[in-house]
């Protein structure tokens, strides 16, 4: 695998780093990096163990927290504003609270620094399956997801992350096994003896229960300097169900 993270840049200005969530990758984050590019130089890196990037041995919040430090270093950022999604969101408050240097300004969306229950057993049973049939059509890979999965976005959503391999065969461009290994880490909640001080956004779906207001108390205990806001008839994927209220919400904040 590479040795470097993948990504890709665009706009100029102020430098300003995507981060998607779990099964993606930062083609994901297309509209809202869309809308930066205008005022900031946008840059969208693959994860570790997703998309192009390299896959580790033992998925975890710090690890990736730790490989986009030196990504960073490597691209000689100093420093960055950070939009996290979910996992990336997790990610993006890890960097801030382990290394607040190279942190400016935090947008979360949809997630919390505390620890989740399982939640994707159906996902990773469903890649489990394509992974086993050998599949030669993207279409024969969505009916296996489909057993599995109740939600067609969901199943849609994965396929993204397929290639075809030299036999005809499609397989996962992701880190399947590692990623299932590691889901405990990736799930469980950050921890910081200070917290971060510069200004941070998290955003929520007011349809989702990623962010409850249990969860509100650990955010303003790590986050010193922090608004909330919520987009009310959205879900977890709030970016792509309201673009254009999120991609405002961040702009305006950013700017």
């Amino acid at each position: 695998m590479n040795n470097a993270l993948h990504d890709s840049v665009i706009g100029e200005g102020p430098d300003v780093v995507l981060l998607h969530g779990l099964f993606g990758q930062g083609g994901n984050l297309g509209s809202i990096a869309r809308a930066l590019q205008h005022e900031f130089r946008v840059h969208t890196p693959d994860l570790p163990d997703h998309g192009h990037s390299q896959w580790t041995a033992e998925p975890s919040i710090d690890g990736y927290a730790n490989a986009i430090a030196t990504w960073m270093a490597e691209r000689r950022l100093p420093y960055a504003h950070f939009v996290g999604h979910s996992l990336g969101g997790k990610v993006a408050m890890q960097l801030a609270l382990s290394k607040p240097a190279l942190v400016d300004k935090l947008v979360v969306a949809d997630i919390a620094p505390v620890a989740y229950p399982p939640g994707h057993d159906d996902v990773f049973a469903g890649m489990a399956a394509v992974a086993a049939g050998r599949c030669g059509s993207r279409q024969e890979a969505a009916a296996l997801l489909a057993q599995h999965i109740r939600e067609p976005a969901v199943v849609q959503f994965l396929q993204l992350s397929l290639r075809r391999e030299a036999d005809g065969v499609y397989q996962w461009r992701l880190n399947r096994e590692g990623l299932e290994v590691g889901y405990a880490h990736l799930r469980a909640a950050l921890a910081a003896d200070v917290p971060f001080d510069g200004d941070a956004l998290f955003i929520r779906g007011g349809d989702s229960n990623y962010v409850t207001e249990a969860a509100v108390p650990e955010i303003e205990r790590l986050f010193s300097h922090v608004a909330i806001e919520t987009i009310a008839g959205t879900g977890h994927w709030l970016h792509a169900e309201k673009p254009a209220v999120f991609n405002a919400l961040v702009l305006d904040f950013l700017v």
